[in-house]
């Protein structure tokens, strides 16, 4: 296990709670990244240090596909799971049909998906959540009984409340209506155990930097022998099997690659250890902070995440208040949004809760005293807020 120290002086002290955002580069991505920017070579080229940028990728193909139970030959490399999304989602969609997705599901699938069927004949269905994030399939089995779904989506574990989706009834539906099924993994990947020989998906998008590589870099995997057109979003060249346009980034790729390794060899006790110091936190955290609620506890959950609701206190105010840690009021996407969460909303929260709840994502490098720093600051944070507030309440005594 790693320790996370950053590598700004000033911010030794912090906390890093923010894995769902990004977790910190592990130091194998970070080898292989180096070694692979101190040589030179496109990897579309022929000669000997093309060739060597061209193994460089392969590896990281053959890596990845280990972590994820599937060829080297069905994954594209795009540059994250924003575009991944934007590909499958294309690819998959056919003019005048469904396309069916969750109310909870990412910006870069939710708002892909309106963009996509804004202009066209076809429909958008997005399947509501109940109060534990648990997708309710009726809306979708009324689309796939109309005979038109084209794809549908839906990710495996949830950006902001770690909740997992149970796939298994979504993908029957889908596929008995012909329709394509597509999950957004970015969450998930690297942190519980995938296999896509078992997993009966068509496509599935992810990002290397949430299990320890590089931001800038993802993939697609595109099951062989599945009816998925390649609709790509750049044009210009050959690479990636015309799936995607452009020089390789071999450096990314090739951190993207060592950490898919280190993450398939450390996964068990990764997730299983994670697991217990989120029970450590949540328990920290409810037993002293009575009013605090755990957002979707009912549902399984990745290893690591928690949604905390406190009532009646901002969570922006909360944050400012513990700056040494790093956690966040939702999702990084979405900072800044004028709008509440819509995945806390669409699972039955007020717009006053949904801004009261704080996103705590812990990872392989989080170690006990990271929690116990978390559990106090955010009980002296709970207690400088509830202070505040009261002083601007009361009525000044002032003549």
């Amino acid at each position: 296990m790693e320790r996370y120290v950053p590598i700004d002086p000033d911010r030794a002290e912090e906390v890093y709670l923010d894995y769902n955002a990004t977790a910190p580069l592990r130091h194998e991505a970070l080898e292989a990244m180096l070694d692979a920017l101190r040589s030179v070579g496109n990897a579309s080229s022929v000669h000997a240090a093309g060739r060597d940028a061209a193994s460089r990728v392969e590896l990281a193909r053959q890596q990845l596909a280990r972590l994820l139970g599937c060829a080297p030959g069905e994954l594209i490399f795009t540059s994250g799971a924003t575009e991944a999304n934007n590909l499958a989602l294309r690819a998959g969609y056919s003019s005048g049909g469904i396309l069916a997705t969750t109310a909870v599901e990412h910006p870069a699938i939710l708002e892909a998906a309106r963009a996509i069927t804004a202009d066209g004949p076809g429909t958008l269905v997005e399947l509501p959540v109940d109060r534990d994030g648990a997708v309710e399939l009726a809306p979708l089995e009324a689309a796939c009984g109309q005979g038109k779904v084209a794809i549908v989506s839906a990710m495996l574990a949830n950006n902001e409340t770690g909740v997992l989706t149970d796939l298994e009834p979504i993908i029957k539906l889908a596929h008995e209506a012909g329709a394509l099924v597509h999950t957004d993994a970015t969450q998930y990947v690297g942190r519980l155990p995938v296999d896509l020989s078992e997993l009966d998906v068509d496509l599935v998008s992810l990002s290397a930097h949430k299990f320890g590589g590089p931001q800038g870099v993802g993939a697609l995997f595109v099951r062989r022998g599945a009816s998925v057109p390649h609709r790509p979003l750049l044009i210009g060249g050959g690479q990636e099997r015309g799936w995607r346009a452009g020089t390789l980034n071999v450096p990314g790729i090739a951190g993207l690659g060592a950490a898919a390794e280190a993450a398939r060899i450390h996964l068990h006790n990764e997730s299983t250890r994670v697991t217990a110091l989120r029970g450590v936190l949540e328990e920290g955290l409810t037993s002293r902070l009575p009013d605090c609620h755990i957002n979707g506890v009912r549902s399984p959950r990745l290893p690591g995440v928690t949604s905390v609701t406190l009532a009646g206190l901002p969570a922006d105010a909360l944050l400012a208040a513990m700056p040494e840690i790093a956690a966040s009021d939702g999702s990084a996407c979405a900072s800044g949004a004028p709008t509440p969460s819509h995945v806390l909303l669409a699972m039955g929260l007020s717009r006053p809760d949904a801004d009261s709840t704080l996103r705590f994502s812990l990872g392989y490098a989080t170690i006990e005293h990271d929690v116990e720093r978390a559990i106090e600051a955010t009980v002296r944070a709970v207690g400088e807020v509830r202070t505040a507030m009261t002083a601007t309440s009361e009525p000044s005594s002032s003549p």
